[in-house]
Parts: C-alpha cells; structure tokens; sequence
C-alpha cells in the first residue's frame, strides 16, 4: 500500500521519496507497536485523505496543493537504510521516512551526511534523546549523531522531560532549546523567526510525534503531556520546508495505543503540510 501522496511510479522522475522503516528493535519503551506506523499511516491516508465519488478518488490536498513529484518506496529493512538512503540523496531527492523507533534517525543521518557534510539538524520531541553513557538505542540519537551535524545551527523544539545527564550534555554542547513554555511566551511567529535564524543550509528535520500534545496525538510510544499543539509543530515544519531541507523523518507513531486512528491521521496531515511547503 502506498501512502495517498504518492504521484508518480517512477523512482527515477520523483523529488521526493517516501521510505517506510518499520523497526522498533533500539527501542525500551512499555508501548510496543511503532514498527505498525509505516502501514497504518499509509492506510489511514486512504482513507481518510482521499474523497470517492463513484469510480473516482480525490485527495484532500493542503491548500497549496502537492507540486513535488512523491514517490513511495515501500518499506525496507534497518540493515538497508545506508544503502537506500545513499541511493535516494546521491540523486538529489528528498527522502521522508517513516518508522519505526527514533533510533532509525541515526542511521539516515549518517547517510545523508555523506553527501551534505555536518548537517543543521531540527529535532522535534518530548525527550532530548542525549543520553551518551548508553549508546545505539531511541533514547541516545542526539548524542550519535553529533559527528554528523552542526551544532551551532541545530535547534530542538518541544523538550520537556530531560533526564540529569541530558541536561548536562545540552549545556555542554551548547545545545539550543525551545521549549512549548517558550512557544506560549513568545508566540509562534517570533518562535519561527528563532528557529528560522539559528538553522543553516543542509536541514535535516526529525519529528517525533511525542513532541505533540497527547491530547492531540495519543498514539505514540512515550507520551509527555504539556507538549505542542498539532498546528504549532505544523506551522514549524512549514516554515523550515519552505527554507527548504536535505531530509525530514517521523517516528514513534504508536497504532496499537492510538484513539481511532487520530495519530496516524494527523500524521499522515502533517506529512502532506510538509511536502506542500518544500521548495
């Protein structure tokens, strides 16, 4: 099944390609079920995307419609992620994947690196994900690609449960924060305006849904209440695609704790929102 976006069968024509990486091997936490996310969002955005009249099927497209050509790789194994990500960024396409456990961001970066040197990453969760006395696992990507971003032009967007040694290592680093407490103090639009002016050229995006507000997006594997607004994180991706990106990911769609599909829309939303504003 490919997800609604897809427009086209050729690899070769595509400037965008979706990749579905449905492991969840790096992952310790009590919910099980992220490696479900890349066939339920891809279902889900067939059914509730598109609109039929008879023979006929209509997507419920972003207002500015959809003019990058999408194509959808089907899903691939962790062990091919250095390989087929190579294939899709050594052709100057857009891969957008989906998983799977935040882990599977490490490996994409890695490669997309190769080509782009350190990149200037967004990194949207809950959790810093900076943990360095454990490395290779969901809770430890921050702290594994450090050899492959820049720091000074990489932001993270949503934290709010930080562990001590995360704390340590996001001063360390010298690591920009935002947090939704900023959001609400400064509004979104000078928030955009930070993020905007901190991010350099070659952005990689990482988005894991937990940055959301559960009550927006109960379907993910570690839940954190207080989080950003569905249309706050939105509203950020479109700003930064439109700055243009090297690679945008989303991970940590939980389907079996999810509330009548709400998460696997929304994400399949925000996918399509992202891909409308990619210039």
């Amino acid at each position: 099944m490919k997800i609604c976006w897809a427009n086209t069968d050729s690899f070769d024509d595509a400037e965008i390609v979706i990749v579905g990486i449905p492991d969840e091997s790096k992952s310790h936490a009590l919910r099980k079920g992220t490696s479900e996310a890349p066939h339920k969002i891809r279902e889900i955005s067939s059914i509730r995307d598109t609109y039929k009249r008879g023979d006929d099927i209509s997507l419920g497209l972003p207002l500015g419609g959809i003019a990058k050509r999408v194509y959808d790789y089907g899903n691939i194994e962790r062990s091919q992620i250095e390989d087929i990500i190579d294939k899709i960024v050594s052709r100057s396409k857009i891969p957008i994947s989906i998983g799977g456990d935040h882990s599977i961001t490490t490996e994409i970066i890695k490669s997309v690196a190769k080509k782009y040197g350190p990149l200037s990453l967004v990194y949207f969760d809950a959790h810093p994900d900076f943990v360095g006395s454990i490395n290779g696992y969901y809770g430890s990507v921050f702290y594994d690609v450090l050899p492959y971003i820049d720091t000074k032009t990489s932001i993270q967007i949503g934290i709010r449960t930080p562990e001590k040694e995360e704390i340590d290592n996001i001063k360390k680093h010298d690591i920009q924060i935002i947090t939704p407490f900023d959001i609400i103090e400064s509004g979104m639009q000078k928030i955009s305006n930070k993020v905007l002016d901190t991010i350099g050229k070659n952005v990689y995006v990482s988005l894991d849904m937990d940055v959301i507000d559960p009550a927006f997006a109960p379907g993910v594997s570690v839940p954190v209440p207080l989080g950003l607004t569905n249309i706050d994180v939105a509203f950020l991706l479109k700003s930064i695609a439109n700055k243009g990106i090297c690679g945008f990911d989303m991970m940590e769609v939980c389907p079996n704790y999810d509330i009548k599909d709400r998460t696997s829309h929304l994400a399949s939303r925000i996918i399509s929102e992202t891909i409308s504003s990619i210039q």
